[in-house]
C-alpha cells in the first residue's frame, strides 16, 4: 500500500506566469490577439476550418400520405400545416432560382474569361511579330555596315545631296526646326 501512496504522488508542476486578462475592444485586436498567441508556439498545427456547404433544403416528398383538400371539414390545426409545407415549397423554389442564376453568372464569367483570354493572346501575337520584324530590320541594318562599302566615284557626289534632299523628305513634319 505504501508503494502506491508513493507513486500517486507526483513531482510539483512548475507554475506558469501569470497572463493577463485582455478583452479585446474590437475585432481587429482579437485577431491580433490570436495571433500572438498562435506565434507562441509556431510548432502547434493550426486547424483550419473546412468549408461550409451552403444550404439546400430538403427534397420534396416522393410520396404524400396527408392529401389536404379544400372541404369545409377542415379543421383550424391544418391552416399551420398547410401554410408551413407552402412556406417550405416557396423556400425550396427560391433556392432553385437562386442556384439557377449563380449556374448562369458562372457561365457568363467563363465566358467573358476565355474573350479575355483570346485578345489577350491575339495582342501577344501581335506584339510578338512586330517585336520579330524589329529584330530582322536591326539585324539587316547590322549586316549593311558590317559590309564593306564601296564608294563609287562618278556618281558619289550627285548621290550625297539626293539622300540628303529624301532624307528631310522622310523626316516627321511634327518636327520643329526642318
Amino acid at each position: 500500500m505504501a508503494s502506491s501512496a508513493s507513486s500517486s504522488v507526483r513531482a510539483p508542476r512548475p507554475k506558469k506566469e501569470p497572463q493577463p486578462l485582455v478583452i479585446p475592444k474590437n475585432a481587429a485586436e482579437e485577431q491580433r490577439l490570436k495571433l500572438e498567441r498562435l506565434m507562441k508556439n509556431p510548432d502547434k498545427t493550426v486547424p483550419i476550418p473546412e468549408k461550409i456547404n451552403e444550404w439546400a433544403p430538403r427534397p420534396p416528398p416522393e410520396f404524400v400520405r396527408d392529401v389536404m383538400g379544400s372541404s369545409a371539414g377542415a379543421g383550424s390545426g391544418e391552416f399551420h400545416v398547410y401554410r408551413h409545407l407552402r412556406r417550405r415549397e416557396y423556400q425550396r423554389q427560391d433556392f432553385m432560382d437562386a442556384m439557377a442564376e449563380k449556374q448562369k453568372m458562372d457561365a457568363e464569367f467563363q465566358e467573358r474569361l476565355q474573350r479575355n483570354k483570346m485578345a489577350a493572346e491575339e495582342q501577344t501575337a501581335k506584339r510578338r511579330k512586330k517585336r520579330q520584324k524589329f529584330k530582322e530590320k536591326k539585324l539587316l541594318a547590322k549586316k549593311a555596315k558590317q559590309e564593306p562599302q564601296e564608294p563609287q566615284e562618278g556618281s558619289d557626289c550627285s548621290q550625297e545631296p539626293a539622300s540628303s534632299d529624301s532624307q528631310e523628305e522622310e523626316q516627321p513634319s511634327f518636327v520643329v526646326g526642318r
